[in-house]
Parts: structure tokens; C-alpha cells; sequence
């Protein structure tokens, strides 16, 4: 490997405190230690651009894991062992409680299997992580008969404990460190930390993958990364930090919230972040989980019998997408990949902060590894935890203020984006107005993501996805959009063929369906005929205009063409929501179209069921089916009369880019669909 500038400066500045990823990969392969454990070995022992010595390094890491790992099964064995030599050296995890009623620390091994060794207060005072979450050690056990101690005794003495896992942490000196490095160095510093070769991938795509880390260092924060498998979404959470866990089955409430019967919090309380390796589990696991995560993400608190408990841990969800991205937009939403039990739940998708675009991603790929210097992951990672108690979501307030469609839960997402990625970036806290901007960029295109999916589910509450921030120095607005932002045009600006048509109707949940109506013609004797693609309820709405169409057919002018003629109607779910469509208006004018071979207007979406002696029904509403109209293309619609009065209550936009187009009857309403009148 040739060292870089950037490897130079950052040996100098981080000095033991970095290793080379190239020598993980190789002695991780035939090592089954922690990797964390494996890179602070090689840290200190390697930590040079001497070929030779690190040779060296590499036998004095590989000899040290030979002689003094041990495994789980190998319990017994240690403590003979122990016992026949008097004392031995081994590596094991080791935490330190205090017990009252002894009135004396004692140690627990991990992997030697004795939860009473004696160990002096002073190593308790100098590596506080002992009374916490334990930590890695080099540890020499002495064997002696326990004389003096009352209550509990035990054989096993501790004599030198030596961390080979970072013991304690210095974040002042970690901020004065990262001061000493531009943005850019520092951004290629990280990725280089979870074993990627920085100069292979955008800026975008360096953020994106930073992204990853954010549960890590921002509390309570929930993040769903949904792509192409082999992408590496969960292996921050795998490899990266001791603090985090990746759930890869079924959980209970028990296990993940609180334990009733024991008393004992559940991993939310444990850990800094829980991940869903395969979000597909939850639809495995009970609808009690479910229920108590989405409280959770809301809130971090949850309800278990008659307390309310709370946690820090952030929820990162991932999955695998099996459609192209194009795919999903153009006929679904982007969180179809996920489990039934979520997919349609939009209180609980509305609790998700960022949306990550897993399919942007590129799969590993061998060239993509570094061969540079980057932090031992355990330093990385205590950075990252000890950063979670500092919070940076009002940085925004410095130049920037949200635009009007940004509602709490939007801005509140954002701010936790931006705040994590101040953590990552710019944990000195100094940044330029220009680094605050893109920061806030990326978090709104997150979010907004999100909000684009529940918009294209139907339901107008979540049509303001119009996300932007105002600059206080120049009062310029900048929007911010999805690269994927596909499904804007729906709705052709070019004339139909004839026989086609566009439907739009809303619900008593005021939820939009959008239809695509096409009829389809073939000699025969006047008949109706389902092609498919509509509901029980649609379907009697079709029923009723065909009934009057053939009992108004002369009237219309149609009788001959009609009495000679099958029609075949096919109803296409354009949002894929299977919000029913009351599409009367439509499937006669659709029919009309197709005898006469005249095609209807360009953009044009009609509204308004009739009844079968053809008396016009308004829509509930019009605010919400003009609202999503007009954002998948319309530029005019076909309204019932009955629903003038509402246009004066839809918004300025939708006044301004879609034409109304009023009717009161059949006959005038098919003539103004096909520009006959």
C-alpha cells in the first residue's frame, strides 16, 4: 500500500488511534474476535507506514489472539488452567458490579465464565467503561485459596488488566482533531473508517452513506434504508459499534420494550440503536410490537401495564427492494417492499425521519475497499456515542428559516438529520453557511421522500410536499425536490387516444383515487363488460352510466353505433392505492369518445358520478382530487355544478394551473369533455 497525504496527516493527528483496513480484512478472515478488539490491536501494534515492522505487528496480534482469546466452550479449560499454572494472561470481556451486600467490587469474564473475581478498586477508578458496559481486555488471573472474604468466595484473582479496547474517550481531544482537516478530508477520513475508498464515490453517495450512521450518534432517531441487496445497509450496525444491535428474526414486547414478569427493560433501554436487518420480520411478530414501536418512534416513551417507560435508542429499519426504482414510482410507492402490517399504516411511516435511497447504493464490490488509514471503528464509535449527548438541531436558526409546507413532524425531522450530520462532519461545530445549506438539502430530501409516498397513498393530509427554507440574509427560497420525484405526470399533456379518459374522486377519509378509464370496442350487440381493475363499488358506478346510456342513447345520437357495439372497461389504479373512484361521468364520456373516435381534451380530469336516470353527483370534496390532478399533470378539469361553490375554496395554485370546466347535465358535460362545446 502507498500511503496519501491524507494517511500521513491523519497517523499524525489520531496517532494510535487509526489502522490500516486492508490488515483487518486479512486477519479477520481467520479470526473470530470482535472487530473492534481486532483494530485496536492493530492500531497499536501497526500503526506505521514500515513494511517490516508491521510484519512484525501482524505476528505480535496473531500470537496474542492464539495464546490468549478464549472462547465460550472453553470456559472450563481456562479456569484449570488458571488453577494448574497458579495465574494466566487470556483476552475476555470484562465488567465490574458493585455488590452492597459484600460491600466489594467484583468481576465478570465473559468467556472465562466467573461472575466473582476479585478485582482491585483502583482498576474500577481508572477504566470507568468497567462499571458499565464492560470492556475488552489483555487480563492476568491469579489462583488462590479465598481466606479473608466473607459470604462470597472465590479463587480467582484479577492482577493487571490491560484494554485492548478503547477504556475511555476524550471528545474535546477528538474536536481538536478533526479542526486540523478541511470538510472534505474529514468526509473521506470517515469513509474510509467503514472500509470504503472514498475517491470511487460522489459527494452524494458520501453522504448517503454517512446517513447510515446518523442512529448512532442522534437519540431517538428512525431511519428506513430500503434497496438492492449486497449494498452493506446493515453493517454499521453490525461491525461498526459495540452499542448497537442488529435483529435479524422475530422479536416479542418483552424483549424489545420491558419484561413485566422480570422487571428488566428490553433493548430500547439497552441499546443506542436497533436495527431490523430484514424489515419483513415485523410481519412475523405479534400487532402488539407494532403498536408499541409506533408510539415509540413518536415519542421514545411506550406504555407496559401501568408505567410509562422510556428509551434512547434510535430504530433503523432495512430492507430489500425486488423492482426497479422507475418501477415502484411509476405504478406504486417506495414503501411497497415493507411488510403488510406497516405498508399502509401512515401513522407509523409518518414517524420515519429519513428515508434513505438504498437503490443509489452501488453492490460492494472488491476495487471499492480501502487500503488507507482509518479510526479504529471502537473510537469511531465512542465519538459517535458520547456525541448523542449533545444536540445541534437549532443550528438551522442561524441562517435558515422552513418553508410553509414543512409541518412539526417534517421540521423536527429535518432538525434531527441536520444535527446528526453536524455530529459526523462537523463535530468541532463550525461550519460555513454553505455546508449548513447542504446539510439541509439532503435532510429535507429525506424527509420529503417520505412525504411523497403518503401523498401518492391517497390521502390529502400530506399533499404539502412543496419542501423549502428561506435565507435570512437574502429572504431567496430554495426548494428541494427527489431525484426519484417521478409520477408527476401521470396525466399525459398530449390528447388520449379515444375511448381513454382520466377519473379523479375522494373519499369520506378524504383519501384521492386517480384512474386511467379505457374502453375497448369490438363488433357485437350493445353489451358491458369488465375488463378488470375495479372494485365492487366501482363497478356499479360504471353499471349506472352504461344503464343510462342505454336508455338515452338516442337522445345522444349514439343508438346505432351503440346497438352494434361491445365495450370493454378497464379501470387502472394510476396511485396504486386502491382508493375506489365513483367514475360515472368518466365511463360515459370514455364510451362516447370511443364511438365517436373523437378523443377528449389534453389533460383533462373529470369529477362527478351520476345516478342511473343521470342526475349529476358532486365529489364530497374538491380541494383534495384537483390537488393530486393537478400534481400528476391536469391541467383542466371536468366539475359537476353542484361543486362551483367549492372552487373558491381550493388553493391559489390549483386556481391557477387548472382550467374548471363546469356542467350540469350528461349530454352538456360529454359535448365540453370532447370540445364540442
Amino acid at each position: 500500500m502507498i500511503s496519501d497525504d491524507l494517511d500521513l496527516k491523519l497517523t499524525d493527528a489520531f496517532a494510535g488511534r487509526v489502522v490500516r483496513k486492508d490488515l483487518v480484512r486479512k486477519i479477520k478472515v481467520g479470526a473470530n474476535v470482535p472487530v473492534f478488539v481486532l483494530e485496536y490491536l492493530l492500531g497499536k501494534y501497526c500503526a506505521t507506514d514500515d513494511e517490516v515492522a508491521i510484519e512484525a505487528g501482524l505476528r505480535v496480534v496473531n500470537n496474542t489472539l492464539a495464546d490468549s482469546f478464549i472462547r465460550s466452550e472453553e470456559a472450563n479449560k481456562a479456569q484449570a488452567l488458571v488453577k494448574e499454572k497458579e495465574r494466566h494472561t487470556f483476552i475476555d470481556k470484562v465488567d465490574v458490579r458493585y455488590l452492597a451486600e459484600d460491600d466489594k467490587y467484583w468481576a465478570h469474564a465473559l468467556n472465562f465464565g466467573s461472575k466473582y473475581i476479585h478485582v482491585p478498586d483502583k482498576f474500577v477508578r481508572e477504566y470507568e467503561r468497567l462499571l458499565t458496559s464492560g470492556v475488552w481486555a489483555e487480563m492476568e488471573i491469579r489462583h488462590q485459596y479465598d481466606e479473608e472474604q466473607k459470604g462470597k468466595r472465590s479463587p480467582f484473582w484479577l492482577e493487571r488488566l490491560t484494554p485492548v479496547q478503547l477504556a475511555s474517550f476524550n471528545l474535546d481531544t477528538y474536536r481538536r482533531g478533526r479542526a486540523a482537516f478541511s470538510t472534505d478530508e474529514w468526509i473521506d477520513i470517515l469513509i474510509r473508517s467503514i472500509g470504503m475508498e472514498p475517491s470511487h464515490f460522489s459527494r452524494r453517495l458520501k453522504l448517503l452513506f454517512l446517513i447510515r450512521l446518523i442512529p448512532l450518534c442522534e437519540s431517538n432517531y428512525n431511519l428506513v434504508e430500503l434497496g438492492p441487496r449486497g449494498t452493506g445497509k446493515s453493517y454499521g450496525f453490525q461491525e461498526l459499534s459495540p452499542y448497537a444491535i442488529l435483529m435479524t428474526g422475530p422479536t416479542t414486547v418483552a424483549n424489545l420494550f420491558y419484561n413485566m414478569s422480570t422487571g428488566k427493560i428490553g433493548l430500547v433501554g439497552l441499546w443506542d440503536a436497533v436495527a431490523f436487518d430484514e424489515v419483513a420480520d415485523l410481519e412475523k411478530m405479534p400487532k402488539e410490537v407494532i403498536t408499541t414501536l409506533k408510539t415509540f418512534c413518536e415519542s421514545g416513551t411506550f406504555a407496559r401495564g401501568k408505567d410509562s417507560l422510556s428509551g434512547k435508542a434510535s430504530i433503523a429499519l432495512f430492507g430489500n427492494t425486488n423492482q426497479p426504482v422507475e418501477t415502484m414510482v411509476r405504478s406504486s410507492h417506495l414503501f411497497v417492499p415493507m411488510p403488510e402490517v406497516i405498508r399502509e399504516d401512515m401513522a407509523f411511516l409518518d414517524r420515519i425521519h429519513y428515508y434513505n435511497p438504498g437503490w443509489e447504493i452501488p453492490k460492494m464490490r472488491i476495487e471499492y475497499f480501502t487500503d488507507h488509514y482509518g479510526f479504529v471503528v471502537d473510537y469511531l464509535a465512542e465519538a459517535l456515542r458520547e456525541l448523542r449527548r449533545h444536540t445541534f438541531t437549532d443550528v438551522c436558526d442561524r441562517h435558515f428559516s422552513f418553508g410553509p409546507h414543512l409541518n412539526a413532524r417534517d421540521v423536527k425531522a429535518v432538525r434531527k438529520t441536520v444535527s446528526g450530520l453536524v455530529k459526523l462532519i462537523y463535530p468541532h461545530g463550525e461550519f460555513t453557511k454553505q455546508e449548513l445549506a447542504e446539510m439541509l438539502d439532503i435532510a429535507m430530501e429525506g424527509r420529503r421522500r417520505v412525504k411523497e409516498q403518503l401523498k401518492k397513498m391517497g390521502s390529502f393530509e400530506y399533499h404539502q410536499t412543496s419542501f423549502s427554507y428561506r435565507d435570512h440574509e437574502t429572504t431567496e427560497e430554495f426548494y428541494v425536490g427527489v431525484p426519484e420525484e417521478g409520477g408527476r405526470a401521470l396525466i399525459a399533456t398530449d390528447p388520449l387516444a379515444p375511448g381513454s379518459v382520466y377519473a379523479a374522486s375522494v373519499n369520506d377519509d378524504g383519501k384521492v383515487g386517480l384512474y386511467r378509464i379505457e374502453v375497448g370496442t369490438a363488433a357485437g350487440t350493445g353489451k358491458l363488460k369488465h375488463a378488470g381493475g375495479a372494485n365492487t363499488s366501482m363497478k356499479e358506478s360504471i353499471n349506472r352510466a352504461f344503464g343510462f346510456l342505454q336508455g338515452n342513447k338516442v337522445g345522444l345520437g349514439i343508438a346505432s353505433a351503440f346497438d352494434t357495439t361491445d365495450f370493454h372497461v378497464e379501470a387502472i389504479d394510476l396511485l396504486a392505492n386502491r382508493i375506489s373512484c365513483d367514475a360515472g361521468m368518466a365511463v360515459l364520456i370514455a364510451i362516447i369518445s370511443a364511438l365517436k373516435k373523437t378523443p377528449v381534451q389534453a389533460g383533462m380530469v373529470i369529477l362527478g358520478d351520476l345516478s342511473i336516470q343521470g342526475n349529476i353527483k358532486p365529489v364530497t370534496s374538491l380541494a383534495e382530487p384537483l390537488q393530486v390532478a393537478m400534481e400528476n399533470g391536469a391541467r383542466r378539469a371536468l366539475i359537476p355544478l353542484g361543486n362551483k361553490r367549492n372552487f373558491l375554496e381550493v388553493s391559489g395554485e390549483i386556481a391557477e394551473k387548472v382550467d374548471p370546466i363546469f356542467f350540469s347535465d350528461p349530454q352538456s358535460g360529454g359535448a365540453k369533455a370532447l370540445g364540442i362545446l
